[in-house]
């Protein structure tokens, strides 16, 4: 085994971490966009609307020179809108970056035949439920910021203008905004090849669940809690 494989439980850890910063980190650009006080300034600028409209029609191609007039503006204010849009963009890349991770790693459970189970290894299989639970959450949240198109291809039109060249890491990054225009679709898709893996770790829990939901009446049907419904059965010190 690899030295990555030996440690499963420590990247677990990690992942979940970063699934839980990257969830905030999207949930403000969901908030901020939603508002029209906390929107970003290269999306509210009159002269970029164009542009913006061309890259939500054309997404993820950008041809500046066939509409290089409607770029003009943003060819003058490059700069300022590679700045502005920044931390915008590299969240979604970041978030890319944790999708191939958390990706990879079921992988390697899964061809090392893991099995979780919630009585044996409480910790590990919460943290994967847990790692499994925050990366589906920031995969469907990634699908409801509605000017994540708008964000990436004008970052990346401005970072053309300026460098000569693409983005590098905008192509894997737009294929990822319209591979999750379907968030569950995809889900369902990634998750196929390591079913396994989940289902075992979910019927192991299948027997818990059902006895923390049962209901008060049940309860004292069966003398579940009552100390006196089988007094033979109690120890005396």
């Amino acid at each position: 085994m690899s030295e990555a494989q030996h440690k499963i439980a420590e990247r677990l850890i990690i992942l979940n971490d970063r699934c839980v910063g990257l969830l905030t980190r999207l949930y403000n650009i969901k908030k901020s966009c939603g508002n029209v006080n906390s929107r970003p300034k290269a999306l509210t600028e009159k002269d970029f609307e164009q542009a913006i409209s061309i890259i939500g029609k054309k997404f993820p191609i950008n041809d500046l020179r066939k509409h290089s007039s409607a770029f003009s503006n943003v060819d003058k204010s490059r700069v300022d809108v590679l700045k502005n849009l920044h931390p915008f963009y590299f969240t979604f890349v970041h978030l890319l970056e944790l999708k191939e991770h958390v990706l990879q790693q079921l992988a390697v459970m899964d061809a090392n035949q893991f099995h979780f189970d919630i009585s044996l290894n409480f910790d590990a299989t919460t943290a994967f439920f847990n790692m499994i639970i925050n990366f589906i959450s920031a995969m469907i949240l990634l699908s409801r910021i509605e000017e994540r198109k708008s964000l990436i291809g004008l970052y990346n039109a401005a970072h053309e203008l300026e460098k000569g060249t693409a983005e590098p890491k905008f192509p894997r990054l737009a294929q990822l905004i319209v591979d999750y225009e379907s968030p569950l679709k995809k889900l369902s898709e990634d998750f196929g090849p390591v079913h396994r893996l989940i289902r075992q770790a979910l019927m192991s829990i299948s027997g818990i669940y059902k006895r923390r939901n049962i209901s008060a009446e049940e309860q004292r049907a069966s003398a579940m809690i009552s100390l006196a419904a089988n007094p033979a059965e109690l120890l005396y010190i």
